[in-house]
């Protein structure tokens, strides 16, 4: 059976011309700062970031966990939104490898209060732990895929930049924020230090994200990657896809967007099942599907006999996730089998 699969954007697969690209990419050994392909792929990430210099890893937690170790001490504290996707799903990581403690603070469709941010921050005190970072999510996972307003960015980032801690921006899915809003994505990064950047999601490269900075920044997070087992050798046929995936798939973000509304909205007219239409700003869709009496488990392996996958996010929430595999064709067909079904 061949799937509809609304899993996550990180189903993609390279098209065909990022695997030609991996198989004439010109490579070295990049410990050594000899792969063209990756030096040039960071060059072009710095560059459309709006930061000195750049990094490429192996992943978004990598990243951001590379992020946390080369800015905060042991013992340090990191102010961070409750669900966001350091706190909720890199395994600890930032306690396990930095020796960090992490304060979570609510917010409000996953953007932090730029008062609750200043509260937060710690005073000189001997009881108290150093404030040592401040991480953001943009757009942010668990709140449905939803854009962090940039005047919010900005007022934390002055706050921030007052009290001299650094920012740091999870931007696994930053350019669908970019695109949502209109604006270039370093419109969105000059209100943080540092920022993650996922190529494998929606811009469809196999793996890795990047990490950029300033060039101190970012000479010392070469070396907390390699003390991670991150540093590679010819990586360039792995950095190739991710240069296309710069050059040639953020503009075509905007389709998964309204291939996401129109899924958003077949959904919320189907008897028992609620999405917030309103709420769907890029390509995350939350569907309620507590009136239907089924489980999560039990809703989605109906879908599954109908060819349809999708993933559990809460109790009584199926996440649907929109990208390059999905046509507008295949979302009127799970609707319309989704229909049949409930």
């Amino acid at each position: 059976m061949t799937f509809i699969d609304f899993r996550s954007d990180t189903v993609t697969k390279p098209t065909e011309e990022m695997r030609q690209a991996m198989f004439t990419a010109e490579v070295g050994d990049d410990v050594y700062g000899e792969d063209p392909t990756i030096n040039r792929l960071e060059a072009l990430a710095a560059k459309i970031l709006g930061k000195e210099d750049a990094l490429f890893v192996t992943s978004g937690t990598q990243g951001n966990q590379v992020a946390v170790l080369t800015h905060c001490r042991s013992g340090d504290e990191v102010i961070l939104e409750a669900e966001s996707h350091i706190f909720l799903y890199e395994g600890g990581a930032s306690s396990a490898l930095a020796g960090v403690q992490t304060r979570p603070i609510p917010g409000i469709k996953g953007a932090l209060d730029p008062l609750d941010v200043k509260k937060a921050i710690r005073g000189d005190d001997i009881h108290y732990p150093y404030s040592g970072l401040i991480c953001l999510e943009n757009t942010h996972n668990k709140a449905g895929g939803k854009v962090v307003p940039l005047q919010t960015m900005k007022e934390i980032y002055e706050i921030a930049r007052e009290k001299e801690v650094p920012v740091h921006l999870d931007g696994a899915r930053l350019f669908n924020a970019a695109v949502a809003l209109g604006v270039p994505v370093s419109e969105l990064t000059k209100y943080v230090d540092t920022v993650q950047v996922c190529l494998s999601k929606g811009l469809s490269a196999p793996v890795g994200s990047i990490l950029a900075g300033s060039k101190l920044f970012i000479k010392e997070a070469r070396k907390w990657r390699k003390r991670l087992g991150g540093g590679l050798r010819q990586a360039g046929v792995i950095a190739a896809p991710g240069i296309i995936a710069l050059e040639k798939m953020v503009d075509r973000l905007a389709e998964d967007h309204t291939n996401a509304r129109l899924l958003a909205e077949g959904l919320d007219t189907i008897p028992k099942l609620s999405v917030s239409v309103e709420d769907v700003e890029t390509n995350i869709i939350l569907c309620d599907i507590k009136q239907t009496g089924l489980s999560n488990d039990q809703f989605l392996n109906q879908l599954k006999d109908q060819g349809i996958l999708a993933v559990p996010f809460d109790d009584g929430i199926i996440r649907f996730v929109t990208h390059r595999e999905v046509t507008s064709d295949m979302v009127h067909t799970a609707v319309q089998s989704i229909k049949q079904m409930i």
